[in-house]
């Protein structure tokens, strides 16, 4: 058998692959280096809510959590849910510069409680 020596190498395709991997090193560096994605939230329209029936839970800028105007922690929020049934509405009412965490704990209560009928009330639009 007659070999051919290995002459020209075609890098093309390597150089292909090699741009993509660095536009994606790029691209979610950014992402690394700022710690969050930036995200423009929506406003959102008005909804009709039956807000004398609803129960209101909000959460204040400084982590501070209320139940109908009373402060609470979350392990008491579980108590004053407790009684209630699980069609109850439920409104969030949520400062937009709290931590994703806390609106998460919260979440996560109604969630584990099994309440069907929660709202997060938004700013309306203009």
């Amino acid at each position: 058998m007659d070999e051919k020596p290995f002459e020209t190498m075609n890098v093309i395709p390597f150089v292909d692959i090699m741009l993509v991997l660095l536009t994606i090193v790029l691209v979610t560096s950014s992402f690394i280096a700022n710690g969050t994605i930036p995200v423009n939230l929506p406003q959102a329209t008005q909804t009709v809510i039956e807000a004398d029936k609803a129960s209101v839970i909000e959460l204040g800028k400084a982590g501070d959590l209320y139940f109908k105007g009373k402060a609470v922690t979350l392990d008491n929020l579980k108590a004053e849910l407790q009684p209630l049934g699980r069609d109850t509405s439920l409104i969030i009412r949520a400062d937009r510069d709290i931590t994703l965490q806390h609106f998460i704990d919260v979440a996560d209560i109604l969630k584990q409680m099994n309440f069907k009928k929660v709202a997060v009330q938004t700013k309306t639009g203009t």
